[in-house]
């Protein structure tokens, strides 16, 4: 296998060398490609019948042509010379006609990554379709059969996907490396008397050996599934909140969202000119690892070929860095942080507590474990949005709370955070435990 990705990545490098060549015949300054080939297997299963089942085989490149500050792209997915002359002819056609702009270019020549690391990124699983059949419903089976309240499912589903990404521009830097990403998920529906509720479980890795067992995350399903089951609605008030691990990366990300150049040139941050100001607590740290063996948020290079490295964001509570591209940073007189296309693997510090524990500290409130709609203003930081959980009293779980909102502010959450869990969700790009925040208006009955 590994052969044969060297194999192709010498042979896709030559087809990039062969379009920045022709762009530049072109009349093209400055010039660059991405290239990626995918392919991969889907299943799915419900009510113990095969539903779907997808093989795919995707390839396409995308040329990007400056002319001075005039920008022009296109794509294909046809690689033959004729094709990929085509795409650059049209790229250098549109950008004929596009406005100047000064901030656009490739990212400067001194950071490219000339020498970048093996992430072991790809682990390719040896799974035909009939044995992901099997899987998925063995793992369906064991969520349809833990409790005689399941009585419907939304089916399980396994896929394995690999790929080859490479980039290349006329800087004369050309890097490839292949990736791998497999899955295996279940939903389930239960029912008690006439309540109904849904729920899901799913595992997800670079490595299939490394994903958990499917009879395990089918009986996970069915069990946070009947948890659910009877829901109430709460008094509206302020109460102390706990988003748990899985949905807690989401308020992280709304963090992310503000401190993104593309946020902070447009001015539609609630965190401009943020930097060394206290936005978290002091006990509060988060770091990008871009290096992360075998990490889904891995990467050796950005998509604009600039070496990726570790980076503080946060430290002690203060904003230490935005997130940039090479033309984000130069709309805002900055360097980029080597984050075009994202970011990679953000790693909150967390504190020593179980959810259990937290669930104790906290001793009365709300534990989040579902979040709805998009009630979020990332100009002003206001936070709205629909939310499910369980009612915590005396330090335990006494019963599941849905049909309410939660409301706040995202500067006041951040720097009234309480505590973090060490119950770190490994399945994100950022990677967090469960977060405790002081308090929160919660409208219910």
């Amino acid at each position: 296998m590994s052969e044969a990705i060297d194999k192709d990545a010498n042979e896709y490098s030559s087809i990039i060398e062969t379009v920045i060549s022709e762009a530049k015949k072109m009349g093209a300054t400055a010039s660059e490609v991405s290239l990626g080939i995918e392919t991969g297997l889907s299943v799915s299963a419900r009510m113990g019948e095969v539903e779907t089942l997808e093989y795919n085989h995707d390839k396409g490149l995308g040329i990007t042509v400056y002319k001075g500050g005039h920008k022009g792209s296109a794509s294909t997915s046809d690689f033959a010379l004729n094709a990929v002359r085509d795409s650059v002819k049209a790229a250098c056609r549109i950008a004929e006609y596009t406005a100047e702009d000064n901030c656009a270019g490739l990212a400067d020549k001194e950071l490219m990554a000339w020498n970048y690391p093996d992430l072991n990124l790809s682990h390719p699983w040896d799974i035909d379709s009939n044995s992901a059949v099997d899987l998925a419903l063995e793992c369906e089976d064991a969520g349809r059969h833990f409790d005689k309240r399941i009585t419907n499912s939304e089916g399980a589903s396994v896929s394995s996907h690999g790929g080859l990404h490479v980039y290349g521009n006329s800087h004369g830097f050309i890097g490839s490396y292949p990736t791998t990403r497999h899955s295996v998920s279940c939903s389930m529906i239960g029912q008690d008397g006439d309540v109904m509720q849904r729920d899901y479980w799913y595992s997800v890795s670079r490595d299939a050996n490394r994903l958990q067992a499917a009879k395990a995350i089918g009986e996970e399903s069915a069990r946070r599934t009947l948890a659910r089951l009877n829901g109430r609605r709460i008094a509206t008030n302020k109460y102390p909140v706990i988003f748990s691990a899985d949905v807690a990366s989401s308020l992280i990300g709304h963090f992310i969202a503000a401190i993104k150049g593309g946020s902070l040139y447009r001015k539609t941050s609630f965190l401009l000119d943020a930097i060394d100001t206290q936005i978290f607590p002091e006990w509060f740290n988060a770091c990008e690892d871009p290096h992360l063996k075998m990490g889904l948020g891995s990467a050796p290079y950005d998509s604009e070929g600039v070496v990726t490295s570790s980076r503080e964001f946060v430290k002690e509570g203060v904003l230490k860095s935005y997130i940039l591209s090479s033309y984000s940073a130069r709309r805002l007189g900055l360097v980029t942080t080597g984050n075009a296309g994202g970011l990679h693997n953000l790693m909150v510090k967390t504190g020593d507590k179980s959810l259990t524990e937290l669930i104790k500290t906290m001793h009365k409130g709300l534990l989040v474990t579902e979040l709805m709609g998009q009630g979020v203003n990332g100009i002003t930081g206001d936070y709205s949005r629909g939310a499910a959980g369980f009612w915590i009293d005396h330090g335990e779980i006494q019963y599941p709370v849905e049909e309410i909102t939660i409301a706040g502010n995202l500067k006041t959450m951040f720097s009234t955070m309480l505590e973090i869990g060490n119950d770190v969700d490994e399945r994100k790009n950022i990677k967090t435990g469960s977060i405790l925040l002081d308090e929160m208006t919660v409208a219910g009955e």
